[in-house]
């Protein structure tokens, strides 16, 4: 092997360490951090991706696996360790790592045990990237709304048979139960949907607009009960948002941010608002006009959120 290398190669200048301009490290090897790993390699976003996990054979096998369709991806490096060591110098740190929900299970004591888990990952991650952007995942906090309002702008799609990329809409607030859906700001072709029907979304509507945020926050549930998970499309809308930050794109995205003093929120609770990302991460929000129902639902969702968080110990 040397003898080849050495008549195959010239030798040029010394070996200089290289550090990586882009590297994405994935927390968590299970259905969601794979295909939030897929996707952004086929976005072709990395030029490093590290995989971490505390199952070490399940790691190695899902790194031996990517690093064998290498011939098909523009990521010349991929590594895996449990030592998080191997996240050094990464751009973008993504946590899919967490504990799913147990059956009878209250939402405050998953939240608590995914806290828990959380104090030992964000410090080994910061200890090897002081700089990073980090991108949680994992329940309850989830990437904000972002996939949610791809559901939304899908279905509403499907309901006018027009391509999703035309459909522009929101969903803020929580990611779940409580989102808030934000018809005012629905739009086709710069066309605002509520111009057309001003009862859009309420009991009066005649069209029934309501079922289609119902079927956003029934979308998980429904993949779940059919298929046991929801992966890829959580992994398409991490590859969006890692898109935005690691090519410094400035777009908007619904994300999670600190929302006390929007909106008449007056307690310290992170939900979803239009926000723009950049290579600097969460940089600016977009102050958007809600009508007083809006903001009486987001005001309610953050209330959901605090009535969890304000229980939680060792924050």
């Amino acid at each position: 092997m040397a003898t080849v290398q050495k008549s195959l190669l010239s030798s040029v200048a010394k070996e200089k360490t290289y550090t990586p301009k882009n590297k994405v490290t994935i927390v968590g090897v299970g259905q969601v951090g794979m295909a939030c790993a897929v996707s952004v390699l086929l976005k072709e976003l990395p030029d490093v991706l590290a995989l971490v996990d505390i199952l070490e054979d399940k790691l190695e096998g899902e790194k031996l696996d990517l690093q064998h369709g290498s011939l098909f991806l523009k990521t010349p490096t991929i590594v895996a360790n449990k030592d998080y060591s191997v996240t050094a110098d990464s751009k973008l740190v993504v946590v899919t790592g967490g504990v799913r929900q147990q059956e009878g299970e209250s939402r405050l004591n998953l939240v608590q045990r995914n806290v828990n888990v959380f104090k030992f990952i964000i410090p080994q991650v910061v200890k090897n990237s002081p700089d990073a952007t980090i991108l949680v995942v994992s329940n309850p906090v989830g990437s904000g709304t972002n996939l949610d309002s791809a559901r939304f702008r899908y279905l509403i799609g499907q309901k006018l048979d027009i391509n999703t990329s035309s459909c522009h809409g929101y969903v803020l607030g929580e990611h779940g139960d409580s989102s808030v859906p934000i018809w005012s700001g629905v739009n086709v072709g710069g066309v605002p949907l509520q111009s057309l029907n001003p009862d859009i979304g309420t009991d009066k509507d005649s069209e029934n607009w309501k079922q289609v945020h119902k079927d956003v926050v029934a979308s998980a549930y429904d993949v779940i009960r059919l298929k046991g998970y929801t992966n890829w499309a959580i992994g398409m809308s991490v590859a969006d948002l890692a898109e935005s930050i690691l090519k410094n794109l400035s777009r908007v995205h619904p994300v999670s941010t600190m929302v006390k003093g929007f909106y008449g929120i007056e307690n310290e609770v992170f939900l979803s608002l239009p926000c723009v990302l950049n290579a600097q991460g969460l940089v600016q929000v977009v102050n958007q006009k809600l009508t007083n129902d809006e903001k009486a639902q987001l005001q309610k969702s953050a209330e959901t959120l605090w009535s969890i968080q304000k229980d939680l110990k060792d924050l």
